[in-house]
């Protein structure tokens, strides 16, 4: 896969971010490079790899699950948000 300009200027528009055009060249070749590697390991041969592993000892703690309604937390968070209405963040339309 390349990254050409197009794909460049999509990534800006979904993150929200100005990308200056002097660092356009060498994130595309940044980016280029991290897609390079995520496809090397498709090569991989993990076929005698069990599908779960995990770190912790008789598998992951849980616990309760409580729901917890704050108002004022909620107020606060939405207060430092660009734009919210009636309790919800508002965000661009990325699906057209």
């Amino acid at each position: 896969m390349t990254i050409d300009d197009t794909t460049i200027d999509k990534l800006a528009k979904l993150s929200s971010l100005e990308i200056d055009e002097n660092k356009r060249e060498s994130l595309k070749n940044e980016l280029g490079d991290i897609i390079n590697f995520v496809e090397n390991l498709n090569e991989i041969d993990v076929s005698h790899i069990d599908a779960t592993f995990t770190t912790v000892e008789g598998g992951t703690p849980l616990r309760e699950d409580i729901a917890n309604q704050d108002l004022d937390m909620s107020k606060h968070i939405l207060s430092h948000a660009p734009k919210s209405e009636n309790g919800y963040f508002i965000v661009p339309k990325i699906i057209e």
